[in-house]
C-alpha cells in the first residue's frame, strides 16, 4: 500500500503499474485523503494575513498525491477494470465526494479566499494568477460555497448520489455490451464480409471457445459487419441489439438511473440557485446560456437537413435496387460504404492495407515533429497496465538532431538533444476490461513549483482490431482519424506550460476542449501529408495518387447525415439538461423520439433507444455538453482554413498554435483564438468545409 501513498520511485516518478494491487487502494485514499485534509487545515489556520501565495497558490498545489492515485485508480476502471476493481470504486466514490464536499464547503477556508478575493486589485496579479483566483472562487460558489449549513449538507448528498450513479451507468453499458455476442456456424451467414475481418471473427470465436465465428457489440466486430454483411436480417438482429445495451428491462437496464441522475442533476442547479442544469453548466462555456447553444443547434439543422436528405436519397435508390421498399436504419451503413465504392472507388477493406498501425503512429508522430518540434522516444522499463500498452519519452526537439548515447551506455537507445515534455501512454486494442470508444486521458498534470516544471504523463486508449498471426492491426481510414483526434488531445496535454495544475493542459472550457483534436483530424485529408504515410504494409507501395485524391473528396461523404447524427445528440443533451420536468410523465424512449424527431432520417425503432448507453452525458464529462463536438467544428474549421491559406506546414502559423495548445485555461478561450488567428471563428468556415 505505501507505494501508492509516496512519491513513486520509477522513471519520471511514472505510476508503478507493476506494484499496484487492488487492495492497495482502498488503504491508499484513506491514507491520502487524510494527509490532504492536513494540507488543508495547515492553509484555513495560517496565521498570516490572507495573501494569494499562503492561500489560492498553496490549495492549487494541495493534494497532489490523492489526485495521482485517483488519475491512476479511474484510468484503470476505464481501460482494465474487473469485478474487483469496479466494486471498489463503488467504495471510493462516495469516499472522494464527501473530501470533494468538505473542502468545498469549508467556511473558513472560504472566508479567506473571498478575502482575497475582494482585495484582488491590491495584490498585484499576473494573468495567470488573476484566472486562478477567479477560478478558484467561482469553483467555490459553484460547489455551494454561500449556501446555509443545510443546503451544503443537501448538497453533499446530492453529490454522492450522483458520483455513485453515473459510474453504475457506465458499469451496466459494459456489463450490457459484453453480455451479447453473435455466435455464426454458417459461413455463408458472412457473405460481403472481408476475409481479414472474417478471421477476426474466427478468432474472437476462438476466443469463446467455440467453433466458427463470433460478433460482439464491441466497434471493431460490430462495425464492420453492418458495413459489409449482405445478410440483412443478420444487419438487424445485431442493430437491434446494439440500441437494446442497457434498455431491455434486464439487469443492466439504465432507463430508472437516467431519470434518477437528472433529478439529482435539477436538485443540485436548483440549490445553487439556477433554472435547470444546463444553465449551471453553460455559465462556465464559451456558449453560455442554453438559448444559445439551441440556437446554434438549430441554425445547423436548418442548413444541414436538406444535404442530408439528399444523401439518403442516394442511398434508397441503391437499397430499392436490391428490392427493399422501406430502407431502415440498419442499412445505412452497408449502403453507404456501397454509394462510397462506387463514387469514390474507396472501401474500408482496399486502404487498410496502406494503414498499418505502427505506419499511423509514425506519421502522427513526425507531423508533431515537423509542426511543434516533439520527438518521441519508445521506453519498454516504464511499468504499464497491460502488455498491449507502449510508453513513449516525448522530447521537444526543434533542431530535429538526435544525439547518439550508443557510446555512453551498452544500449543503441536515442534521446534528442531537447527538453523533456511528457510520457505518452498508447493503449490500442479491444479486450473484456475496457470499455468501447476511444479517448485521451492524464495520469499527471503538467506544472510549475519550485523552480522545477513538471511535466504531464499523457495516455491515448483505442479500440482498434488486432494483429493476427498473419497481419499487423490495420486501420479503417476512419480509425486513422479517430487515432489524430485523439492525438490532438494529446498534445495539448503534452505541450501544456503552465504555472497550476487547475488551469493546464485540457483544463480548459468544455467546448473549447476539442479544438486540437478536431483541428488534427483535417491532415488527414490532405493528400501532400498522406502521401508521406500512406504505404501498403507488405509492398511499401504509396496508395495511388487517384486513391489519395479520392480520400480528399470524399471528406464530405455523408456530411450531412453525421452532422443531423451529432446534432440529434447533442439537441437531447440540451434538453435531457433544461426539460427533466417533462420526464414524469414521459418514458426515457419518449423523451428521446420526441426531442430528435426533427434530426431522424429513417424509421425509429420502438425497440431500441441510445440514451441508456449515451455515457458521454451520463457518465462522462459531456452533461449538458455534447454540443461542443459541433461548437469546436466552427473553431477547427476556422483554425484550419488558417493553416490552408499560410500552408498546412507553415512554422510560424504552427507556432501561434502552438502558445494556444501551451496555454491552457490560463486565458479566455476566445482571446487565446484571437491571439492565434486574430479574429473570432466564423461559422462560414464549417458550412463551406461541409457541404461547399
Amino acid at each position: 500500500m505505501r507505494i501508492l501513498s509516496e512519491k513513486f520511485h520509477t522513471p519520471y516518478h511514472s505510476a508503478p503499474f507493476d506494484q499496484i494491487k487492488n487492495e492497495d487502494f482502498l488503504p491508499a485514499f484513506r491514507e491520502l485523503i487524510q494527509k490532504s485534509e492536513e494540507e488543508i487545515n495547515s492553509i484555513v489556520h495560517n496565521p498570516s494575513e490572507p495573501t494569494f501565495e499562503n492561500i489560492i497558490e498553496a490549495l492549487a498545489f494541495s493534494g497532489e498525491q490523492l489526485d495521482r492515485v485517483s488519475n491512476i485508480f479511474f484510468n484503470l476502471n476505464s481501460a482494465e477494470t474487473s469485478d474487483e476493481l469496479q466494486q471498489i470504486a463503488q467504495e471510493v466514490s462516495p469516499i472522494l465526494t464527501e473530501y470533494s464536499s468538505k473542502i468545498s464547503q469549508n467556511e473558513s477556508l472560504f472566508n479567506k479566499i473571498k478575502k482575497v478575493y475582494d482585495a484582488k486589485e491590491k495584490h498585484n496579479l499576473n494573468e495567470e494568477q488573476q484566472m486562478l483566483l477567479d477560478e478558484t472562487y467561482k469553483g467555490f460558489v459553484r460547489s455551494g460555497a454561500l449556501l446555509n449549513k443545510e443546503d451544503k449538507e443537501k448538497l453533499k448528498k446530492i453529490s454522492m448520489n450522483l458520483s455513485l450513479k453515473s459510474l453504475q451507468f457506465g458499469q451496466n453499458v459494459l456489463a450490457s455490451t459484453n453480455s451479447y455476442y453473435k455466435h455464426i456456424t454458417k459461413k455463408e451467414d458472412l457473405a460481403g464480409i472481408p476475409e481479414a475481418i472474417i478471421a477476426q471473427y474466427a478468432e474472437e470465436a476462438k476466443d469463446k471457445n467455440l467453433e466458427g465465428w463470433v460478433v460482439t457489440l464491441q466497434y471493431p466486430s460490430y462495425i464492420p459487419f453492418m458495413t459489409y454483411a449482405e445478410n440483412r436480417e443478420l444487419r438487424k438482429e445485431l442493430a437491434l441489439a446494439n440500441g437494446k445495451k442497457s434498455f431491455d428491462g434486464g439487469e443492466f437496464d439504465n432507463q430508472n438511473l437516467i431519470k434518477e441522475l437528472l433529478n439529482l442533476k435539477q436538485k443540485k442547479a436548483e440549490l445553487l440557485g439556477y433554472q435547470n442544469y444546463a444553465d449551471y453548466v453553460l455559465e462556465e462555456r464559451m456558449a453560455k446560456s442554453p438559448t444559445k447553444v439551441i440556437s446554434f443547434l438549430n441554425e445547423l439543422l436548418t442548413k444541414a437537413k436538406p444535404y442530408a436528405e439528399k444523401e439518403i436519397v442516394e442511398l434508397k435508390s441503391l437499397a430499392k435496387a436490391d428490392g427493399i421498399e422501406e430502407m431502415q436504419a440498419y442499412d445505412h451503413a452497408f449502403y453507404a460504404e456501397k454509394l462510397r465504392k462506387a463514387k469514390y472507388d474507396l472501401n474500408d477493406e482496399e486502404l487498410k492495407p496502406y494503414f498499418p498501425l505502427e505506419q499511423v503512429q509514425e506519421a502522427v508522430f513526425g507531423l508533431s515533429k515537423q509542426l511543434f518540434g516533439l520527438t518521441f522516444v519508445e521506453r519498454n522499463d516504464i511499468p504499464k497496465y497491460h502488455e498491449d500498452v507502449k510508453v513513449f519519452e516525448v522530447w521537444e526537439n526543434e533542431s530535429g538532431k538526435m544525439k547518439d548515447e550508443s557510446k555512453e551506455k551498452e544500449t543503441n537507445s536515442q534521446k534528442p538533444e531537447a527538453k523533456f515534455k511528457a510520457l505518452l501512454y498508447v493503449d490500442y486494442f479491444p479486450r473484456k476490461g475496457k470499455r468501447a470508444g476511444a479517448w485521451m486521458t492524464s495520469y499527471k498534470n503538467q506544472y510549475k513549483k519550485d523552480g522545477e516544471n513538471s511535466r504531464p504523463h499523457i495516455s491515448i486508449v483505442c479500440n482498434f482490431s488486432k494483429p493476427t498471426k498473419d497481419t499487423p492491426s490495420l486501420l479503417t481510414f476512419q480509425e486513422v482519424t479517430t487515432l489524430f483526434h485523439e492525438f490532438g488531445h494529446a498534445l495539448h496535454g503534452m505541450m501544456a506550460n503552465t504555472q497550476y495544475p487547475s488551469l493546464s493542459g485540457t483544463s480548459v472550457k468544455w467546448d473549447f476542449v476539442e479544438l486540437p483534436s478536431q483541428f488534427l483530424e483535417n491532415f488527414c485529408y490532405e493528400p501532400e501529408f498522406l502521401k508521406t504515410f500512406a504505404k501498403h504494409y507488405t509492398t511499401s507501395e504509396v496508395l495511388p495518387n487517384e486513391k489519395i485524391e479520392k480520400i480528399a473528396q470524399s471528406k464530405n461523404f455523408m456530411e450531412g447525415y453525421q452532422t443531423m447524427r451529432q446534432l440529434g445528440f447533442g439537441i437531447l443533451d440540451m434538453y435531457y439538461h433544461s426539460k427533466v420536468d417533462e420526464l414524469e410523465n414521459l418514458s426515457v424512449k419518449e423523451f428521446e423520439d420526441n426531442y430528435t424527431k426533427a434530426t431522424q432520417l429513417y424509421p425509429v425503432n420502438p425497440d431500441t433507444a441510445m440514451s441508456p448507453s449515451f455515457s458521454h452525458i451520463f457518465q462522462g464529462g459531456y452533461s449538458a455538453g455534447y454540443y461542443s463536438y459541433k461548437w469546436a467544428e466552427v473553431l477547427d474549421a476556422d483554425a484550419f482554413q488558417y493553416f490552408k491559406e499560410t500552408g498546412i506546414f507553415n512554422p510560424e502559423t504552427a507556432a501561434k498554435f502552438k502558445v494556444l495548445l501551451s496555454s491552457g485555461g490560463t486565458k479566455d478561450p476566445m482571446e487565446l483564438y484571437k491571439n492565434f488567428r486574430g479574429s473570432e471563428p466564423k461559422v462560414e468556415s464549417l458550412l463551406k468545409r461541409a457541404f461547399g
